[in-house]
């Protein structure tokens, strides 16, 4: 089972810049077009959240238009810039979307692994969070799943990466601890997948691994300092690729979005390391 992940997309109205720098659109059009052309192709694509930058339902509609060329099952996730009536309105087929009530949390079957899908947000903030609702789905969802091998996927990172003006609109810490504990009681739980902070980013979590991924727009500087400033650099777009083994469980590695020079051989046609 291979499962890619892309997130934080912020698909703004056609022709328009995020914070006026970032083709947002050409840059997702490009990952469209490299996952179409993986070889072996993801058997499924998890977009985690942050899908359009403020929710417009005519930016959904430009997000719908750029994912159609997309030849893999998709499934979206909802993040701090979106807007869950203007998802809901413009992707209608996608029953999902609509089956949580207030909230877009779904539970679906991708191959082997069993995806839980939870909605942090917090409208109106940037900060996350997960109410006494929300986990008590969650623990529905988890108990249902017992002996199957499962991801539980949210937007916000449930953990501090260390860049301080992300750590400030995480997942708060009373969602973040009662999301660890329930996950420590599910030793099925192969793997914690977040978005939000537009880095690769790995953390022990709940007796499990919780991970963020690069985003195919622009990423978060990585600055450690403690008064580091909230800046993006347009490092190249990238995303993850989840490999699920049943012997081994999840391997995951990230990929660049365009193409780099090579492959280039490490040996001759004999045989020898090539010095």
């Amino acid at each position: 089972m291979l499962l890619a992940q892309i997130s934080d997309l912020h698909i703004k109205e056609p022709g328009a810049l995020a914070y006026r720098r970032v083709d947002t659109a050409a840059r997702l059009a490009r990952t469209v077009a490299r996952l179409n052309a993986l070889s072996p192709r993801p058997d499924a694509v998890l977009v985690t959240g942050d899908l359009v930058d403020r929710g417009h339902a005519d930016e959904y509609r430009h997000l719908k238009t750029l994912l159609a060329p997309l030849d893999i099952p998709c499934w979206l996730l909802i993040g701090n810039h979106d807007g869950r009536e203007g998802l809901r309105e413009v992707f209608p087929e996608r029953t999902e979307l609509h089956s949580g009530g207030e909230f877009v949390q779904y539970a679906a079957d991708l191959g082997p692994l069993r995806l839980i899908a939870l909605d942090s947000m917090t409208p109106g903030q940037s900060a996350g969070t997960l109410c006494a609702a929300r986990l008590a789905w969650l623990a529905q969802q988890l108990e249902a799943a017992r002996g199957r091998p499962v991801i539980v996927a949210l937007h916000h990172p449930p953990f501090d990466c260390g860049i301080g003006h992300m750590d400030a609109i995480r997942l708060d810490d009373t969602a973040a601890r009662a999301l660890e504990a329930l996950i420590a009681r599910h030793p099925n739980v192969e793997r914690v997948l977040c978005g939000h902070v537009h880095r690769p980013i790995f953390v022990r979590f709940g007796g499990t691994i919780a991970s963020a991924v690069p985003a195919p727009a622009h990423q978060v500087t990585l600055d450690l300092a403690p008064d580091a400033p909230s800046t993006f650099t347009l490092e190249p777009p990238a995303f993850a690729l989840h490999h699920y083994d049943a012997a081994r469980g999840i391997v995951t590695h990230h990929a660049y979005v365009d193409d780099a020079d090579g492959p280039y051989p490490f040996h001759g046609p004999s045989g020898e390391l090539i010095a």
